[in-house]
């Protein structure tokens, strides 16, 4: 089984594409609701979620844990790779091929506060970007809009409009968050014809898919199974917007875990 956690169901843009790369493996997929979203929320905290959200999934069964969410990833990758006993696939925003794909030299990336701010992020800009203008577009009210189930209204656009009129000029455009990939037709709508989107969660379902292989994890049903630590009535709507379809969504109280203050994320 691979277990797959965000902070909300922005995350659910990662499972389908492990669905679609794994279509025989069973999944396990935590929605850490009540404490959405982590991007304002302090590093320390995020990391005490994630690993508190990491050990529910492998108490579960999960012989596989994605961290369906570049804040989580930025602020406690090495933490869970160092205590959970199963491999941990993280996600970043996609810097590296949009670099690759501009023309003009300018990208644009659309994410968190939290990620913009990690040191992840600037080791991506100067590992990859240094020679290339990088918009660094922090959109927390997108995040919002995606888990009220806003991914095709009007006030979600102009929200859009407003943030990509810093980066006019951009080529590309980087899905930062996993909450974003559904506003793909507003974004679309909003950017024009020309410019490139990258979303990176078919990369982390292929990265996954790899790991799957490597470990011989066995087949299963290709059954999925949510859980929230919020209140499922609240998002189910929210669910149907993102998904597609309903699904069974199920409450789960998850104690945040104490990290080491002192533990420097790279």
């Amino acid at each position: 089984m691979i277990g797959i956690f965000d902070s909300g169901l922005g995350g659910l843009t990662v499972t389908r594409a492990i669905h679609e790369r794994l279509p025989t493996a069973d999944l396990l997929y935590l929605a850490d609701s009540a404490y959405c979203p982590y991007g304002p929320r302090p590093v320390e905290e995020i990391r005490a979620r994630a690993l508190a959200c990491g050990q529910w999934l492998v108490e579960q069964g999960a012989q596989i844990v994605v961290v369906a969410c570049n804040t989580a990833t930025a602020a406690a990758i090495e933490v869970l790779r160092s205590t959970l006993p199963v491999p941990v696939v993280g996600m970043e925003p996609g810097v590296k091929p949009a670099v690759a794909a501009t023309r003009r030299g300018k990208v644009a990336v659309m994410a968190t506060s939290g990620t913009l701010a990690s040191d992840r992020f600037r080791a991506l800009i100067n590992a990859y970007a240094a020679e290339v203008e990088v918009y660094a577009l922090a959109c927390p009210d997108l995040v919002e809009q995606v888990e009220a189930g806003a991914i095709a209204d009007e006030y979600t656009k102009t929200l859009i409009a407003n943030h990509l009129a810093a980066a006019a000029d951009a080529d590309v455009i980087v899905l930062g968050c996993t909450h974003f990939p559904p506003l793909t037709p507003l974004i679309r709508a909003c950017a024009g014809p020309e410019v490139t989107i990258i979303d990176t969660g078919p990369a982390v379902a292929a990265q996954t898919a790899r790991i799957a292989e490597r470990i011989g994890l066995p087949r299963g049903e290709g059954t999925l199974r949510c859980f929230t630590t919020g209140d499922p009535e609240a998002i189910a709507q929210a669910l149907v917007h993102v998904w597609g379809e309903p699904l069974p969504l199920t409450a789960v109280r998850i104690e945040s875990v104490p990290t080491a203050p002192s533990l420097v994320i790279c």
